[in-house]
């Protein structure tokens, strides 16, 4: 291989760039703290001469339990700056959650900050590849079993350099595990060169500059944040680190430290929209959505706060976001009401990526009539390389040489995907589908609406049935037998809800996506779904 004209693509050529161009940048904002390009490189490389030190080597993997704090952005350069492999877990999962991955992933070293150790006391006997754990000690909570201090942990190692780059750049970065809310959770792994790319698609479709100031409302451990760890260092710009979605706190840092873009979920953007100190953004900031499909109402709400709006749709087994719906020509001089419609569909394939199809059961391309239903299939430079020690499985998901997303479309003539469900979430009444993604949008739009969940309950004469699950604005009133009649003056009438349960919360999981099994299985006790 010709050395002089190529490189293995890595994410660690992005820190060493911008610790070249930027030294003196703020490239990290965590409460008092702000950390330079120079010093996060250099605090990378004693992370990862820590690790050296303390056993970990190529292919190891390092388990990360943290919110968004500098140390776990660090942590994206400094694992794999060993050619070690990271593991951020995500921190809302249960104790035996955390110790199933942990087990599954055969972590040698688990890092985390107290407060997340203190709860995986239960497992932590329990596990038996485990070797070390370190406590970063943000909040200085007690932790009832023994941990190396973060100070002893980095006076362990030295400041000698180490090369930012990788031999093989199909080498595995990090796995990140699938929720499991339908079984075990799966490791997806990712590689240098998928991580490298799709880190240049985020600056690509969200509009990165130096002069991108990011605040962390998306978590870190998922899908390594969009693989926007990885993409505003490589830009130069400003992380701004962030514990939880707090709104009240979210809106604070916008207005304190400039913030001019942000990713998050549709319900974080629900919560911003409604919160008390919700106000018009004061500069621009670009918010990237994705996680479930946002509906039009909140693209319309976010929008009318001046904000720009970019909707992604991708799967961790995708690097995150895949798809963009992009803007054409002349869009700017539509009604926000009339763009946010637009606005509210997948798109089409990152710059990076192969183009994505809509197809049926023998992988042959459904009709672009905005109609027919089909399965979305991906193939490119940010599918991942492959489960984490469960071949059958990878086999299924690549079966015919794309990934199946599991996710049900429609095509528009312009090629632009639009999602109407989950395959097992497509509620087929009377022979009819009916997308539930689609009633929702409808209940959306009701004035006194927060957010809302439908789903298929059984139905003796048409087998399935769609009911909803709605919570209300703070203040609001209203019934389901106004919601039902809110639908049936948007949709043909069997597509609206038989019946509407008004409550104070939904099931979710830990980015924000509606836990609709959890709902299901309730309505569904003691009915034999295969006969319906």
């Amino acid at each position: 291989m010709n050395t002089v004209n190529r490189t293995e693509l890595t994410p660690l050529s992005f820190l060493e760039r911008s610790a070249i161009v930027y030294p003196d940048k703020t490239a990290i904002v965590y409460r008092e703290r702000e950390i330079s390009y120079a010093e996060m490189a250099a605090i990378t490389t004693r992370f990862a001469r820590s690790l050296e030190a303390s056993g970990i080597g190529e292919g190891d993997r390092v388990a990360l339990l943290c919110p968004n704090i500098p140390e776990l952005l660090v942590a994206h350069f400094a694992v794999p700056l060993l050619k070690a492999v990271l593991v951020a877990i995500n921190t809302r999962l249960s104790p035996e959650e955390i110790g199933t991955i942990l087990d599954h992933s055969g972590a040698k070293i688990l890092i985390g900050d107290s407060q997340l150790l203190a709860n995986i006391a239960p497992v932590v006997g329990e596990l038996a590849a485990l070797e070390e754990i370190v406590n970063i000690d943000d909040l200085e909570v007690a932790v009832a079993y023994e941990t190396t201090t973060w100070d002893d942990f980095l006076a362990r190692g030295s400041n000698n350099p180490l090369p930012w780059e990788v031999d093989d750049e199909e080498r595995t970065i990090s796995i990140n595990y699938t929720s499991g809310t339908t079984g075990q959770p799966k490791g997806v792994m990712y590689t240098h060169r998928g991580a490298y790319l799709n880190a240049l698609g985020e600056i690509i479709h969200s509009g990165h500059t130096p002069e991108s100031v990011y605040l962390w409302t998306l978590p870190m451990f998922h899908c390594n944040g969009w693989c926007t760890t990885w993409g505003v260092t490589a830009i130069g710009g400003t992380h701004v680190c962030l514990r939880g979605a707090d709104p009240a706190e979210i809106w604070a840092l916008i207005d304190s430290c400039a913030v001019t873009h942000f990713n998050a979920a549709p319900t974080v953007l629900i919560n911003l929209v409604n919160a008390p100190e919700a106000h018009p953004f004061p500069q621009m900031v670009t918010v990237t959505t994705a996680g479930a499909p946002p509906s039009p109402t909140i693209i319309e709400a976010i929008e009318g706060l001046g904000a720009r709006l970019v909707h992604v749709y991708g799967l961790t087994e995708t690097y995150g976001p895949h798809t963009v719906c992009e803007m054409q020509d002349g869009f700017d001089d539509l009604g926000v009401a009339e763009r946010a419609q637009f606005l509210a569909r997948q798109g089409v394939s990152y710059l990076i990526a192969d183009p994505t199809r809509v197809v049926d059961a023998e992988l042959v391309d459904i009709e672009k009539d905005a109609t027919t239903m089909g399965e979305v299939v991906m193939r490119g430079n940010n599918v991942m390389k492959g489960y984490y020690d469960n071949a059958e499985a990878t086999e299924t998901a690549f079966d015919g040489g794309y990934f199946h997303s599991g996710d049900i479309a429609v095509w528009h003539r312009d090629s632009y995907i639009d999602l109407r469900d989950r395959s097992k979430d497509i509620i087929i009444s009377g022979g009819e589908n009916i997308s539930t993604i689609e009633v929702e949008q409808a209940i959306a739009s009701h004035p006194a609406v927060l957010e809302s969940a439908v789903i298929a309950i059984p139905d003796e004469k048409w087998g399935e049935r769609p009911k909803a699950f709605v919570v209300l604005k703070p203040g609001n009133t209203t019934d389901g037998a106004e919601i039902i009649r809110h639908v049936r003056d948007r949709l043909a009438h069997f597509k609206a809800p038989d019946s509407v349960d008004i409550v104070s919360s939904l099931p979710k999981t830990s980015t924000g996506k509606i836990q609709k099994y959890a709902l299901r299985e309730k309505e569904w006790i003691g009915v034999d779904k295969r006969i319906h």
